[in-house]
């Protein structure tokens, strides 16, 4: 054996596995998922309509999931976006009702969200009360706003309908693409050449590393956290607007039933709830695995009271995976 024989010896794809692990894993995690969905119901699995239906819902979480992804990676957590969603879209719903124009209430929908997820970065940064309690209050403030201004009461959003507006947002490309699902491609290449492209996101990841380190080598670790928080506030107005669109309706209670998927598809991404670590394509990838579980169990003939009981479950095994993991590194 030639003992001068190390990491040039290799196999060049043994170390390209290596250095994409995560992305290996989650890609053959889908496909045993999607194996297991097949065989159990092939009748649903082998047709188009099923895939349909998941670009056309799993942007409304995956979307968010993508900027989450970066909060947990500088070791942050926000669990205020579903209630961003819906104080965002109130504006946006207010606006087009007052005015009637839709050039208006998109850009102002968008600066609610930034604000709010900045907000939530700027107490997190520079007051330095931790994300979990700062998102949670929050949480409850926007969604409390949200009720007492509409009294519970939601708002059509049909004018839209026959616009070129409601076409780029949530029509069908080639009549058969929902634009949701261009908007969530769009948005997960934005955000990987951001994270890995960008010097922005090497400061997002010394950040989750090593805040005070991340410091010592001149990285605004404030500003930084105040980016990911604002970018994540931004994604949950997009993804309040597509969801809403979908069904052209507004109701106060939006949002409220995605807090569990998208958290879900960040953690079973591989994204380390330690900070330091995480992929962008583990999430997206993960994302529609969480999309295709609810219509998977249903399909199989199971009950879908399980879906929850699956969703905690892949949060409970992703967290306790990565300490495992982390204690063997260490």
């Amino acid at each position: 054996m030639n003992p001068g024989k190390g990491a040039a010896g290799r196999s060049p794809l043994l170390l390209w596995l290596r250095s994409n692990a995560l992305q290996v894993g989650i890609t053959a995690v889908a496909i045993v998922i999607w194996a297991i969905f097949a065989i159990g119901s092939p009748e649903t699995f082998f047709r188009p309509n099923i895939y349909q239906a998941f670009m056309s819902t799993t942007p409304f979480f995956g979307i968010m999931a993508l900027p989450l992804t970066m909060v947990v990676i500088a070791r942050e957590i926000d669990l205020s976006f579903p209630s961003i969603m819906t104080v965002s879209m109130w504006v946006f719903a207010s606006v087009m009702m007052a005015t009637g124009n839709l050039a208006l209430a998109l850009p102002l929908m968008l600066l609610m969200g930034v604000g709010a997820g900045m907000l939530n970065g700027i107490i997190v940064a520079k007051i330095g009360v931790p994300s979990l309690v700062v998102t949670i209050g929050t949480s409850f403030f926007w969604r409390g706003v949200v009720k007492v201004l509409t009294g519970g009461t939601g708002t059509s959003l049909l004018p839209t309908r026959e616009t070129f507006f409601y076409d780029v947002f949530v029509g069908r490309l080639f009549g058969f693409i929902p634009m949701q699902m261009v908007w969530m491609v769009l948005f997960a290449l934005f955000c990987w050449l951001l994270l890995n492209r960008h010097r922005f996101g090497a400061h997002v990841y010394l950040t989750g590393d090593n805040a005070d380190s991340a410091r010592l080598m001149g990285v605004d670790v404030d500003r930084t956290k105040i980016g990911v928080f604002g970018l994540a506030g931004f994604a949950a107005a997009f993804a309040g607007l597509v969801a809403s669109l979908e069904v052209t309706y507004y109701w106060p209670t939006l949002g409220e039933g995605y807090l569990l998927n998208t958290l879900s598809s960040v953690f079973l991404g591989g994204t380390s709830v330690f900070g330091g670590i995480g992929t962008l394509y583990g999430t997206f990838v993960a994302s529609f695995i969480v999309g295709a579980i609810n219509a998977g169990i249903v399909a199989i003939g199971m009950s879908g009271f399980w879906t929850e009981l699956i969703y905690g479950l892949i949060l409970v095994l992703s967290v306790v995976t990565q300490t495992l993991v982390g204690r063997r590194i260490r």
